[in-house]
């Protein structure tokens, strides 16, 4: 547990600029308080002390805001930055060296059960406000953009972008089908849809309508 501590010391010297040492880091970072935790709680519950590990977790989530599952199987080198808001459900799996923002949320859809929550390769990078929905896998090195919602999986070496999420890169080749100024709007094209019906029942009224008036002076002749 030492070991997998200093390297989430050290993930964090590595990747925030702001950081100036490793004292700083240990006592004043809320994203290396939320993850010591969590290396606590999770060994209490993998020793059958479920309602010690929940207490550890939940009172880690009051003082850091960062809430995690003591289930959760999280790899060394983990990196929160600000982290508030972040939540990371029971059954997810995070590999080494990964970056998650503040807001994240790797959670379940509702509709499954047992593994519902997304599995995260290493070198992972999940951007502020992002949420990832799902027992799916997003593979190694992979992108996942601020506020995407991302819903199926990410291929490694891939940049996931949008709500819902679609790639937009892989092995840094942009796509050729992106196009972010002649891309549908469904709302639009919904509203379209409506008025283009409200037409063709506006001419079948007046068609009806001129029927009934030819009946009725038919009629009367």
């Amino acid at each position: 547990m030492f070991d997998t501590l200093k390297s989430d010391i050290n993930a964090i010297l590595e990747r925030d600029p702001a950081a100036r040492s490793k004292a700083e880091v240990f006592f004043l970072y809320s994203g290396f308080k939320a993850v010591r935790s969590h290396r606590k709680a999770h060994w209490f519950y993998n020793h059958n002390h479920k309602f010690i590990a929940r207490w550890i977790s939940q009172r880690s989530r009051h003082k850091t805001g960062i809430e995690i599952h003591p289930a959760a199987k999280i790899g060394k080198g983990l990196f929160i930055d600000h982290g508030m808001g972040v939540v990371i459900g029971e059954t997810t799996v995070i590999g080494d060296n990964c970056t998650i923002y503040q807001n994240v949320t790797l959670g379940g859809t509702g509709k499954d059960t047992g593994k519902r929550h997304p599995t995260l390769g290493n070198n992972v990078l999940v951007g502020s406000g992002a949420k990832v929905l799902g027992p799916f896998k997003v593979g190694d090195n992979a992108r996942i953009a601020a506020g995407a919602v991302v819903l199926s999986e990410v291929p490694a070496n891939a940049t996931a972008v949008g709500v819902p999420a679609r790639i937009v890169k892989l092995n840094g080749i942009r796509s050729e089908t992106l196009d972010q100024i002649h891309v549908s709007d469904p709302v639009a094209l919904t509203l379209c849809n409506f008025d283009h019906k409200i037409t063709m029942l506006q001419r079948q009224l007046t068609e009806l309508k001129e029927l009934k008036e030819f009946e009725k002076l038919n009629n009367k002749e």
